[in-house]
């Protein structure tokens, strides 16, 4: 029986990545070559093992582990914790369940932030089935494997990872044991060691999220404006073009109502009339949103249809060619006075969580903004 449950998951596995694959066509055509493997490898794992493995079902067992390798898991574990090389120890859906200290310097993840999240959430969308894939046929026992990622914050920058198989004792099903590190420099030192040089990128980021926050504030404070729908115009001119390529205010919470929307200004005009004439009440995103009052980050959008549709039907996600997106609610005291929803879209990098982070700080001096003038 435990066999026959354990080919019942690994084949509930297979159907969830296929249609993770499936979702992939949607990726730049310069990035369907890794997809195509990663369909092609899933192929060959059905032929190669699910089937054969059906045909021994007749069979099996497993075996329970003893005193002296739990002793040995404890020592372990404090190992794992001192080790110089950045190590994840995961499950085979990717799920973080240990990343050493080391790991979160080297991906920025907060101490105890990313056990129980799944390691694809770090790193850049057209890796990630194939990451999966990978780490789906080294749980399955299928020999070690290596492959170049690239971080989300840090797309720029290709890391090696490592994965080998780990069977734990008094654990049913096998782990996978992942070490980075990046291509051509050195690994970050150990704390106690002189720490890895300053990122320029990663400050110059930083810098330009300061930069924005201050214009922000700049044009909520030197003009202030008299009606709502002024200061959400202000706030989607502050952001548009060096922030998002598309900027769509809704004021209200119960009851929204469209006010700004800004556009590339390559794009057709009809195209904002399209966003400017929609119901926010079609957007399910933004809806969920006022009513749930947290931001939603989403990058290569799963639902095209989560940001409605335009006149021609089609959805605004598709025909905007989004690759990502920021929505925020604009809250104060608890309560909503509308929702920033915000498009990146083509080859333009994608909103980071540092992103959502300074927006989030944004979109209360903007709720202010809007509740001071119904104090008037």
């Amino acid at each position: 029986m435990a066999q026959t449950d354990e080919f019942g998951e690994e084949l509930a596995d297979f159907v969830r990545r296929v249609a993770e694959l499936k979702a992939a066509r949607s990726v730049p055509s310069g990035d369907l070559q890794t997809v195509l493997d990663a369909a092609l490898f899933e192929l060959d794992h059905v032929a190669g093992q699910l089937w054969p493995w059906y045909e021994r079902l007749t069979s099996g067992g497993t075996s329970n582990g003893s005193s002296t390798d739990r002793q040995e898991q404890q020592l372990l574990r404090a190992i794992f914790q001192r080790l110089p090389l950045p190590v994840a120890l995961m499950d085979r859906e990717t799920v973080v369940r240990r990343l050493n200290h080391a790991a979160t310097q080297f991906t920025g993840a907060r101490p105890g932030y990313a056990t129980g999240r799944p390691l694809t959430g770090f790193l850049a969308h057209p890796d990630r089935a194939a990451f999966r894939s990978q780490v789906a046929a080294v749980a399955r026992g299928e020999g070690d494997r290596s492959l170049t990622v690239h971080l989300q914050q840090r797309p720029s920058v290709s890391v090696r990872a490592t994965l080998t198989a780990l069977r734990t004792s008094g654990e049913p099903r096998t782990s996978v044991l992942m070490v980075l590190q990046p291509a051509g420099t050195r690994v970050p030192s150990a704390e106690g060691s002189p720490g890895p040089m300053p990122d320029l990128a990663e400050t110059t980021r930083h810098a330009a999220q300061l930069d924005l926050v201050d214009a922000m504030a700049t044009a909520l404070l030197a003009e202030p404006a008299k009606t709502r729908a002024a200061v959400l115009e202000q706030a989607a001119r502050v952001l548009h073009g060096r922030f998002a390529d598309w900027v769509v205010t809704d004021e209200g919470a119960a009851r929204l109502c469209r006010m700004a929307v800004l556009g590339p200004t390559d794009q057709p005009g009809a195209q904002v009339e399209d966003l400017q004439a929609q119901d926010p009440a079609a957007c399910p995103l933004v809806v969920e949103v006022a009513r749930g009052g947290s931001t939603a980050l989403q990058v290569r959008p799963e639902d095209p249809d989560a940001f409605g549709k335009d006149a021609s039907g089609a959805p605004v996600l598709i025909s905007a060619n989004v690759t990502s997106l920021l929505c925020v609610p604009l809250t104060v005291d608890g309560t909503v006075q509308g929702v920033l929803t915000l498009f990146r879209c083509g080859a333009r990098l994608a909103f980071s969580m540092a992103e959502a982070q300074t927006l989030d700080m944004m979109s209360r001096h903007i709720a202010l903004a809007l509740q001071n003038l119904d104090r008037r």
